[in-house]
């Protein structure tokens, strides 16, 4: 299929995967929407990406090693140690191999929107207030179920969909929607389709690695290649390094999860709110009550290590987690977290968004039209989100909720518990793009 113009609602990290994969499978017209009016290095902090879906991503075209990461091979999972007979770092319950390629969100979203065609028009500080499209729930434009044979001159129709900016209504071939948990577009595909609160939250913070010298032992005490999982009744933290901004820079990245503080309102189902308090805005008492939650359930020198951030880099986040019913409508199309909101545990986040943007390619390169490419990008990737989310709830409660009793688990045990974890699903890390969502992973270690 040749021609048409896209428009892709949100310019970060599953944005800039789609832009690049309509370019290339033959838009004529690519247009990013993002309502932020600047750059976007500094909205995340860090995220992993395990070997295999790496490689799979390369090789489609998705990422390349020029984009900068840090490697791990092995998750230390270690508890607590009242005696001290272990030593800072705590009891080491099992250490596990895994191999994942860790970024900076910013490093990997620059990475992304640099590797953008040419063609592809950003338009930055544009907010995006309303879509509609045949077949969506605003009625003003059929139903969408007609041919429609782009053809070279990226032919239309009645059935267009539209965005609608403080500028006015703007016709498209097609809607992407890519603008995250929030999504204005989802609104229009799924009007009913809530993010769903786990029950608990994280903290979350990066700093520095070169901070890790002011410990006893300094950062030696910590090779670069681990991640960390301390496990602690009713939750975790998972510590490890991603690149800085500049380059040749390390930063350490932690996740620490936890029951929501009394004090975090609203927290049910309906009206937690996904964002939650960002970076900068967590006044000192409720920072105090993170160094006093390390302190009690950490390793000391992972208490240490967390005590060790600076105000302004921690944030809090609820958890939620979505599997929409569909992923599109009409002219609209679902991508990344709009699409499927998968809680942190299965680390993949990323490969999920760039994934969507792959089966998005291969569709449009082999479709007659758009009524060819919509509904297989539906069938494929709806049901890898929904396993995704499945996976990651499976983990959230065999991990947080319901976690094992860790004082007495051994390293046989926490392999046994590992492979419960995954069994009957297509792995941690994410789905391959070669296996169905329903396969048995090969053996999980």
């Amino acid at each position: 299929m040749r021609g048409g113009s896209v428009a892709v609602v949100g310019g970060s990290i599953a944005g800039c995967a789609f832009a690049r994969a309509a370019a290339r499978g033959g838009a004529e017209r690519v247009t990013v929407l993002e309502r932020s009016p600047g750059r976007l290095e500094d909205r995340g902090v860090g995220l992993c990406v395990v070997l295999d879906r790496y490689a799979e991503l390369v090789r489609a075209g998705h990422l390349d090693d020029g984009i900068r990461h840090h490697p791990l091979t092995e998750r230390h999972w270690v508890a607590a140690d009242p005696g001290g007979a272990h030593g800072p770092r705590g009891r080491v319950l099992w250490v596990q191999p895994m191999t994942m390629n860790s970024f900076h969100w910013g490093v990997l979203w620059q990475g992304l929107r640099e590797r953008a065609p040419d063609g592809v028009e950003f338009r930055a500080g544009t907010t995006v207030t309303a879509v509609g499209g045949g077949g969506t729930a605003d009625g003003d434009r059929g139903n969408g179920n007609g041919s429609d044979d782009v053809g070279s001159g990226g032919g239309r129709d009645d059935r267009q969909a539209w965005v609608e900016t403080a500028d006015g209504r703007e016709p498209y071939d097609l809607v992407v929607g890519a603008d995250g948990h929030r999504s204005v577009v989802r609104a229009a595909v799924c009007p009913d389709a809530r993010p769903e609160y786990a029950g608990y939250v994280c903290w979350r913070g990066s700093f520095d690695a070169r901070l890790l010298d002011r410990l006893p032992g300094g950062g030696a005490r910590w090779p670069a290649h681990e991640v960390i999982t301390a496990c602690y009744p009713g939750g975790q933290v998972v510590l490890y390094r991603i690149p800085g901004l500049t380059p040749g820079t390390t930063l350490v990245n932690w996740v620490f999860y936890a029951s929501a503080p009394a004090w975090l309102r609203p927290v049910d189902d309906t009206s937690a709110d996904p964002d939650g308090i960002p970076a900068g805005s967590l006044d000192p008492a409720r920072l105090d009550e993170l160094a006093e939650l390390a302190d009690r359930h950490l390793p000391p020198y992972w208490a240490e290590v967390v005590n060790l951030t600076p105000v302004g880099r921690i944030l809090l986040q609820p958890i939620h987690d979505l599997a929409t019913p569909r992923r599109t409508a009409g002219r609209l199309l679902l991508a990344g977290d709009a699409a499927t909101l998968v809680r942190p545990h299965n680390t993949s986040g990323a490969a999920k968004a760039l994934q969507d943007a792959c089966a998005f390619e291969a569709a449009w390169r082999t479709a007659d039209g758009w009524d060819d490419l919509l509904p297989g990008y539906d069938r494929e990737r709806g049901a890898v989100g929904r396993a995704l989310v499945d996976l990651g709830r499976r983990l959230g409660r065999a991990q947080v909720t319901g976690a094992p009793d860790w004082t007495a688990i051994d390293e046989a045990g926490m392999a046994d518990w590992w492979r419960e974890q995954l069994a009957g699903t297509g792995g941690f890390g994410g789905l391959s793009l070669d296996r169905p969502p329903n396969s048995t992973p090969p053996g999980a270690r």
